[in-house]
């Protein structure tokens, strides 16, 4: 006589293959979207099981920042404080690419978790190594925030993406009526924006030469 089969049991719950559950789902189905509840599904628990590890949503959350932030590390000296701010501004737009769905959240968040402090620390202390004065060097980071930040959001959920009008004037209208715009298309490709973002940066990191002591 054949034994039953036996049920397999069910891996056990961590942190970690929590977290990396959420950001697909989040990337999946979209931040609006995401609830603890589809997250047990697709873990194939009960919601309660999560909320041993993370007390709310809120507290997930915060851990998926700490997490995507954890893969952003500020480039250490002897590095030149060009190539390291370089690094920075590169690393921080291949995250959004990586997690475009999240960014959206994190672009808004505050770095007021471990990991980013710890980030956001590293940052302030590349410019500040760079040869700024206190004040250039916070608002030189600011600067570049706003850059790499508004140029990852545009890349990634922006522009391109977004709402159009309903009845936009023709290819040939475009041509006619608007040649500046017409004659722009070829460089709004997306195959363009990584020299788009480069011709950017450098121009801000020549920005920060002409400020050095």
């Amino acid at each position: 006589m054949q034994a039953p089969a036996t049920k397999k049991p069910r891996a056990s719950l961590t942190r970690d293959g929590i977290e990396s559950a959420a950001l697909q789902l989040i990337e999946q189905d979209g931040l609006e979207a995401f609830s603890t509840r589809k997250l047990a599904q697709m873990l194939g628990c009960e919601a309660m099981s999560i909320y041993h590890h993370f007390p709310s949503k809120a507290h997930l959350l915060d851990a998926l920042v700490d997490r995507v932030v954890s893969d952003l590390p500020a480039p250490q000296p002897p590095a030149p404080w060009r190539e390291r701010l370089t690094r920075m501004a590169q690393d921080f737009r291949a995250m959004a690419h990586r997690h475009p769905v999240f960014f959206r959240y994190m672009a808004t968040h505050r770095m007021n978790t471990p990991a980013g402090l710890r980030w956001l620390d590293g940052a302030l202390a590349a410019f500040r190594e760079a040869g700024l004065s206190e004040e250039d060097a916070v608002r030189l980071f600011r600067g570049f925030g706003y850059y790499i930040i508004g140029g990852a959001l545009d890349e990634t959920s922006g522009y391109a993406k977004g709402p159009s009008a309903l009845n936009p004037p023709s290819n040939e209208e475009v041509a006619r009526d608007y040649p500046n715009v017409a004659a722009a298309g070829r460089w709004f490709a997306p195959g363009e924006r990584d020299a788009t973002f480069e011709l950017g940066l450098n121009i801000l990191l020549d920005g920060v030469t002409a400020r050095r002591r």
